[in-house]
C-alpha cells in the first residue's frame, strides 16, 4: 500500500481536502482508504447501546458488523497510543491510504494551509511535506497549488506514490 500524508494546523482545510481528494482518486478507480488522527478523546459508539456496554463492561476489542458496514473498536485502556505503522497494518489492502494528521511522522505528506488564522507554516522545518496547497501566495521550494484546485493536487500525489 502507498500511504500520503495530508497535514497543517486546525482550520486550515485539511478534512475538506481529504474529502474532494478520496472523490477524486477513488473516482479514477484507485482504492483509496483513510486514517484520521485525533489530539482528543473520541467515542464513535453511544452509551446505552449494546456495543458500548460490552465496552465498558471491559471487553479489549468489539466488533460491531450489519450488512452495511462492520466497526471494530479497540480499547487501549493503559496502553499507549498505537504508531501509526500498528494501524496502517489493520487495514484491509488498498492501493493509496490517505492520512490525515501524523504530522511527525515520516512518510511524504501535503501541506494544507489558508492565511486565516495566521497559523506558520510546517514546511520550512519539515522535509517529508512535498507540497503546499493553499488559498493564498507562497514563496517556498516546493510546489504549491490552489487549496481548491483537486485534480491537480490528486494528480501530483499519484504521481509521487507512483500511481
Amino acid at each position: 500500500m502507498k500511504i500520503y500524508g495530508v497535514v497543517g494546523y486546525k482550520n486550515a482545510g485539511k478534512t475538506g481536502l481529504m474529502e474532494r481528494l478520496v472523490t477524486e482518486i477513488a473516482s479514477r478507480g484507485v482504492s483509496v482508504s483513510t486514517i484520521k488522527h485525533a489530539h482528543h478523546s473520541f467515542d464513535v459508539d453511544q452509551p446505552g447501546k449494546d456495543s458500548y456496554r460490552h465496552r465498558d463492561a471491559g471487553a479489549h476489542q468489539v466488533l460491531l458488523a450489519s450488512k452495511s458496514r462492520w466497526a471494530l473498536m479497540t480499547e487501549l485502556r493503559d496502553q499507549p497510543e498505537p504508531p501509526l505503522s500498528d494501524l496502517l497494518a489493520q487495514l484491509a489492502p488498498v492501493d493509496l491510504v490517505l492520512i490525515e494528521g501524523y504530522k511527525r511522522d515520516n512518510h511524504p505528506k501535503i501541506e494544507a494551509f489558508r492565511a486565516e488564522p495566521e497559523n506558520p507554516l510546517i514546511a520550512p522545518n519539515d522535509p517529508t511535506i512535498r507540497a503546499i496547497a493553499t488559498d493564498s501566495k507562497i514563496d517556498i521550494d516546493r510546489p504549491v497549488f490552489d487549496l481548491n484546485d483537486t485534480k491537480s493536487i490528486a494528480d501530483f500525489i499519484l504521481a509521487e506514490v507512483g500511481l
